[in-house]
């Protein structure tokens, strides 16, 4: 009898272990912007497809574009949290002040470019316990952000810092709302998503986003004028960008399971993003150019007084973080040598 019951165990271990070596997911996967956008189809899809491939099809995903699982943007963080989806992609910003140490990456003129500074986000979060100990709530797969942030405007084209003096423009972000006042436009917050609207029913006089989102909303055919940055010098702005997994979801898995997710997250997977985000930007830019819109690219001789009038965005992020218990002088430096070390 006693034989019989461990042969009876042992059979009933590899049972189970075949059945978890054989398990398949679906994975419930939400995002804010259209089916047809470029982080749709040049990002999201293509990591799904990849971790279809390497799981022989056991990892799969369902995408629900433009918010089709309920709530509104800045809900994306919280449903992924507490399992309305299993992954997300969404701005840590959406949600002002709640990821206070990330910010650092969204302050004017600190992003260089978009692949190596994604690579350096994700080695930042890694390595300051102040950013990482934010996102315990989930299991982060991968940080990026996006290309140069431009302005766009509807009937003024934006030449010189004096041409922001009385408009209304849309910023995503709680820093990147005070870089618009610094330079003396009066900021209005708010997703990307609402941008046309906003803009078609004259709530806005302007926006800034990178170039990428531009076909998601059509911008193009909203605007007329379109005001790009020397791109000697840092981006005016970029935006911090999170995708993240439910914490349980990822710990239930199979560990073969996990290790596909494993390998498609982390620094690379980060960089190739911002690299994704960035080559996207042509393509809304073209968009521009065939409408006949206006594009102006303000010089590095200009940009310095944007750079000289934003400075204390800065300085006022440093004391802000100072007080909240964190060290807000050092948590810019190693996001700035990061940037440094992987533009090289």
């Amino acid at each position: 009898m006693r034989t019989l019951k461990f042969g009876l165990a042992a059979l009933a271990l590899a049972v189970s272990a075949s059945a978890g070596a054989q398990q398949e997911v679906t994975l419930k996967v939400s995002h804010f912007l259209p089916p047809g956008s470029a982080a749709q189809q040049r990002f999201i899809q293509p990591w799904c497809d990849k971790i279809a491939k390497e799981s022989n099809n056991r990892l799969k995903c369902q995408i629900f574009p433009s918010m089709q699982l309920g709530g509104t943007p800045p809900q994306l963080y919280d449903q992924v949290k507490d399992g309305v989806a299993d992954v997300v992609w969404t701005l840590p910003g959406y949600t002002a002040g709640r990821f206070p140490a990330v910010e650092v990456f969204e302050l004017p003129f600190t992003m260089t470019n978009a692949e190596a500074t994604s690579r350096a986000l994700w080695e930042f979060v890694q390595a300051n316990p102040a950013a990482k100990d934010g996102f315990k709530d989930v299991h982060p797969i991968l940080f990026h952000v996006h290309g140069p942030g431009y302005l766009h405007t509807r009937d003024k084209q934006v030449r010189t810092l004096g041409d922001l003096k009385g408009m209304k423009v849309r910023a995503p972000t709680r820093l990147t709302n005070k870089l618009i006042a610094s330079v003396g436009a009066t900021p209005v917050g708010m997703p990307v998503p609402q941008v046309p609207e906003a803009m078609s029913k004259g709530v806005i006089d302007g926006a800034v986003v990178p170039w990428e989102v531009v076909p998601a909303i059509k911008l193009q055919e909203l605007v007329k004028f379109h005001s790009e940055t020397d791109p000697s010098r840092p981006a005016l702005y970029t935006s911090v960008f999170i995708f993240a997994m439910n914490k349980a979801k990822y710990d239930g898995l199979p560990a073969d399971l996990k290790k596909v997710i494993d390998a498609n997250s982390g620094p690379d997977a980060s960089a190739w993003v911002g690299k994704v985000f960035l080559e996207a930007d042509a393509a809304g830019r073209k968009l521009a150019v065939e409408r006949g819109n206006t594009i102006y690219m303000i010089p590095a001789s200009e940009l310095a007084n944007w750079e000289k009038a934003s400075a204390q965005v800065d300085d006022d992020w440093v004391k802000e973080m100072n007080g909240k218990g964190l060290d807000g002088a050092a948590l810019l430096k190693s996001a700035k040598d990061l940037i440094a070390k992987n533009s090289k």
